[in-house]
């Protein structure tokens, strides 16, 4: 009984712990890239953790696309986004942390490549 209690109250802990140490994406993420021609193109990311669950939208220049399968792991988020290019549908894979009001993101790109860029949080 005593090792069963021991045990029930570490996990206890860890889960607290780590619910602690976790990053809050929560919130309103703008990232700067380039674009096509070397224009430089504005980025919104808005996210909602909600424990292990991420939800929100990826803005850009063809207006909001929702996040699919978004996922928190401690300071790690990941997600997908669908997109229409051409009539053919493909989805982009992300991946990120976030530490503080920074997000650093990588991507997958419909050709096979990846990009990288960092985000901040808008107050």
């Amino acid at each position: 009984m005593k090792r069963f209690l021991y045990a029930s109250v570490m996990t206890l802990l860890l889960g607290m712990i780590s619910m602690i140490s976790a990053a809050d994406a929560t919130g309103k993420w703008v990232a700067e890239m380039q674009g096509r021609n070397g224009n430089t193109m504005k980025v919104t990311f808005n996210f909602k953790a909600e424990g292990a669950t991420l939800t929100g939208t990826v803005s850009g220049r063809n207006g909001d696309t929702p996040i699919e399968n978004g996922k928190v792991d401690g300071d790690t988020i990941s997600f997908e986004v669908t997109r229409q290019m051409g009539g053919n549908s493909f989805t982009m894979k992300y991946t990120g942390k976030v530490s503080d009001d920074k997000l650093d993101l990588t991507w997958s790109t419909p050709n096979g490549g990846t990009r990288e860029v960092s985000a901040t949080r808008e107050k």
